[in-house]
């Protein structure tokens, strides 16, 4: 059997991207292998959001070449938004890649690996015609599952390559949604995540349903445990997203929101469509709602432009929410966006001394909050064994918080009840409670 591994980069668009292909594999007779250097058809799935994945890329398709010298008919795909932001360039920087394709052409790569790998003919990139949903699935674990509720991207965010890679945002159909969970949840599946380059901005083309009515609907679905979303834009935030999330048992109390930046001249250099204050007031409509909510957000540094006052400003705002957690970068100017016409007048020690400081704050706000949760019991998704200590557990809670615990029984993909008897910044420790 001719055996395929694929490595992934970026986003959860991209993750439930990489099941797709792996199902389109398989669907061919390909079986997958752990061991990329074993396999007969190397496929990377890439990222261009940040400078790091494009680094790292170019250190795997290095192996790829080595690889491919020995064996000449391995075939090996760059697919991805670094493939669609380069296009016909991938062949010129990598002339040994056979196949180069971007998010939107994913269905048509079972034609070309069947085939036995070429290069993707001119205009293949930036076809956006189907949705990753309709593809063969490949499920990394037989209890989560990702469905996409839209693909694209309507938004101007002055740093991102989303909208020129990934294309227009459109909606898939609800009924086709709420089929798909349904099939799922009757599979056994614990816990589905809606994803969507900007879930809040989802509106079905025909019924005009948004999504705070598409999540009502799901989250209806029978023998349903779990429901998550992301990823959410501030300012397409419907007003009644928070009364279903409440109204709905399970829904998780968990919400990524990126903020990006605390000062509004930041944000309106970023193009973000929205405010510090219209911010503030969705986190405190949520708590009111919801008090127990864990709020996560993506927060950048060192955008053109942005002054100390600027920056003490996105550290009030850490101070002010508290959140769970956060992702947090130091600007790169990216190509193909508007902001690489800007100057990067920030210098790299003074970015990496703000990346430093708002993970410094971070981290006390953690360990503060986690702390305060020793003690308490808590329901968590089993999600396996612990990568380095085998004998524990790890699985997440409903705010997606880590919980490493112990147990006589495997758990995998049950709900285990846990009483959380240690801490540290970045998860909880518990023991299970006996059933």
């Amino acid at each position: 059997m001719r055996r395929y591994h694929v490595t992934t980069f970026g986003c959860q668009m991209n993750a439930h991207d990489s099941e797709r292909i792996k199902g389109m594999l398989e669907s061919l007779g390909l079986g997958e292998t752990a061991a990329p250097e074993a396999a007969d058809v190397l496929v990377f799935n890439t990222c261009t959001i940040r400078e790091k994945p494009d680094t790292r890329l170019a250190a795997y398709l290095g192996n790829a070449a080595a690889w491919k010298r020995e064996r000449p008919d391995l075939v090996v795909a760059v697919g991805g938004c670094y493939a669609e932001a380069q296009q016909e360039r991938i062949f010129e920087l990598y002339p040994f890649v056979d196949v180069a394709f971007g998010p939107g052409s994913i269905p048509h790569l079972g034609d070309w690996i069947a085939a036995g790998g070429y290069a993707v003919p001119q205009g293949r990139f930036g076809a956006h015609e189907h949705f990753a949903a309709d593809l063969p699935m490949h499920r990394e674990r037989n209890f989560q599952a990702w469905v996409q509720v839209s693909m694209g991207c309507n938004s101007a965010c002055a740093y991102c390559i989303v909208p020129a890679v990934r294309g227009r945002e459109q909606s898939r159909r609800p009924g086709e949604i709420v089929a798909e969970v349904t099939r799922l949840a009757r599979e056994g599946v614990r816990e589905v995540t809606l994803l969507g380059q900007n879930v809040n901005s989802y509106r079905d083309p025909l019924s005009g349903l948004d999504s705070a009515g598409l999540l009502r609907e799901v989250s209806a679905v029978d023998g349903l445990p779990w429901l998550r979303f992301l990823t959410s834009h501030p300012k397409d935030f419907p007003e009644g997203l928070g009364e279903v999330m409440s109204g709905r048992p399970n829904i998780c109390r968990q919400l990524h929101l990126p903020l990006q930046s605390g000062s509004d001249a930041v944000l309106k250099r970023m193009k973000r469509g929205t405010t510090r204050e219209r911010y503030l007031e969705i986190v405190s409509s949520l708590r009111r709602r919801m008090p127990e909510i864990a709020l996560s957000t993506d927060v950048i540094v060192g955008f053109p432009g942005e002054t100390e006052r600027d920056f003490e400003d996105t550290l009030d705002l850490l101070r002010t929410v508290r959140f769970a957690g956060i992702f947090s970068f130091r600007y790169s100017p990216r190509p193909l966006t508007m902001a690489a016409g800007l100057a990067d007048d920030v210098p790299l020690p003074e970015k990496q001394r703000r990346l430093a400081a708002v993970q410094e704050i971070q981290k006390t706000i953690q360990i503060e909050a986690n702390a305060r949760r020793v003690g308490q019991v808590e329901e968590v998704l089993c999600l396996g064994r612990g990568k380095k200590t085998p004998q524990l557990f790890w699985g997440r809670n409903e705010g997606n918080l880590v919980v490493n615990f112990s147990s006589t029984v495997d758990r995998a993909g049950k709900f285990v009840t846990v009483k959380i008897t240690g801490s540290g910044p970045y998860s909880l420790r518990g023991e299970e409670i006996s059933p």
